[in-house]
């Protein structure tokens, strides 16, 4: 285990999260085709909504002509969008087909003085959540060199014990197994444990 501050390892991860892939190149037919299939629309009722003829927006989905300036702004108009959102890619499947599993006792660990992280799912590298356990050591708030803070917003769940959670504006709140709280995490917050022995949570930490 290494010695990293409580945000050293969500800057870790969402450096690894912030890495851009190269653009493909955008096919304006396969674009136009998938905003029609997104409406749910035929060849015949696209073109009638765009005032072009069905042969031509045909020809415009299977690259066989280029459209005019004009014909763009009556596509655009007819799919009720604008012109550059013909040419914007679009978002990246819901469906990735990615999974990391986690047993009980894995994950990478790393502590600190006030708490012991256990990093979950750390073989996908790049996500859009960093998911981590905590065996909250601290007892008191004076164990922290100030508020812990970062960007993005974060849930908490406690998984054992009873903690504490406090944040730079709002009252401190006591949280037993199976409360859980969701925040700014550009908020200072810190969290100890009000348990004989040490609690624990599940802490999901927005990279993005």
């Amino acid at each position: 285990m290494s010695d990293l501050d409580p945000t050293g390892i969500i800057r870790i991860a969402r450096a690894g999260a912030s890495g851009d892939e190269p653009a493909e190149p955008l096919n304006l037919g396969h674009r136009v085709r998938e905003l029609r299939k997104e409406r749910g629309w035929t060849l015949e009722q696209a073109a009638g909504q765009a005032g072009l003829a069905r042969s031509t927006l045909s020809k415009i989905e299977n690259g066989q002509m280029s459209p005019t300036y004009e014909a763009l702004k009556k596509l655009a108009e007819g799919l009720a969008i604008s012109v550059p959102q013909l040419f914007t890619p679009p978002s990246r499947p819901q469906v990735s087909g990615r999974m990391a599993v986690t047993k009980a006792g894995e994950g990478l660990a790393h502590a600190t003085a006030t708490y012991e992280h256990r990093l979950l799912a750390a073989a996908l590298r790049v996500k859009q959540m960093l998911p981590y356990t905590a065996r909250i050591r601290a007892r008191s708030v004076d164990e922290f060199d100030g508020w812990v803070r970062h960007d993005g917003e974060e849930f908490l769940f406690v998984l054992t014990g009873v903690v504490r959670l406090y944040s730079e504006f709002y009252e401190p709140v006591d949280l037993r197994r199976g409360d859980s709280a969701y925040y700014d995490a550009s908020m200072g917050h810190n969290v100890i444990s009000l348990s004989p022995e040490d609690a624990t949570i599940l802490w999901v930490t927005s990279l993005t």
